[in-house]
């Protein structure tokens, strides 16, 4: 049932899935479901709404330019692994890194990428700042992230993992043009300049989103992303 779902609504959006594909966005929904009764994953569970908000959401901000053959990404509080592994099993080429600071989280992320099979997978316990400021900064050709937070933290938590000539790709809610007009200052800080804004309007809903296409035009100065807490209490 899941599968003709997902096939349907992907056929809607204008995404052609393969059979493997298609199998394996099955086999990560059902471990969802599994998962979800013992940890705290998602509240979105039907299957339709799954195959629509959380695998067509993932994949709406697809779009070959951004995305090279064996480009590098890192996707930032992945939560239960959007939109970073649907678009790994949409682009197996990509190196994919899963950021989230809970490690249940990531304990369900690794039995997906088993069983899916799925080659290129990094599993990285900590919080952004963390991570921005060690090993990780500027190592990615791409970092995404569909969290809740507003755009102008996003672009601190995010754009210190891009490379220069790179991507922070964020995936928004309805108030996209009034978050991309608050994180004008922050854009300017962290040496990056927003490349293109596209609405998006999922299959079946009614409510229009966006995709939001950041691009690093300069290093992220040494002092972002501040301490653990700071981008949230303070945001630029």
């Amino acid at each position: 049932m899941f599968i003709q779902l997902l096939q349907q609504a992907a056929a809607e959006f204008g995404i052609p899935l393969t059979d493997k594909q298609l199998a394996r966005y099955d086999r990560y929904f059902q471990l969802l479901l599994v998962w979800n009764e013992k940890v705290n994953l998602t509240a979105i569970t039907e299957p339709q709404e799954v195959a629509v908000k959380h695998m067509i959401d993932s994949l709406s901000c697809y779009d070959e330019r951004y995305f090279p053959t064996g480009a590098s990404v890192i996707d930032v509080g992945t939560g239960a692994g959007f939109p970073g592994l649907p678009l790994k099993v949409f682009r197996p080429d990509l190196a994919l890194t899963l950021l989230d600071s809970l490690q249940k989280r990531l304990a369900f992320l690794q039995e997906v990428v088993v069983a899916l099979e799925l080659p290129d997978i990094e599993l990285l316990h900590s919080r952004a700042e963390d991570a921005g400021r060690g090993g990780q900064r500027e190592q990615y050709d791409v970092a995404l992230s569909r969290a809740v937070a507003r755009l102008n933290i996003l672009c601190e938590l995010c754009l210190p993992f891009v490379k220069v000539g790179g991507y922070f790709i964020a995936l928004k809610g309805a108030q996209y043009n009034q978050e991309a007009a608050e994180s004008k200052r922050a854009l300017q800080v962290l040496g990056a300049e927003i490349a293109e804004i596209r609405p998006v309007t999922l299959p079946g809903l009614d409510d229009v989103r966006a995709v939001l296409y950041i691009k690093k035009v300069k290093p992220t100065p040494a002092a972002y992303p501040r301490r653990a807490g700071t981008p949230e209490k303070k945001p630029l």
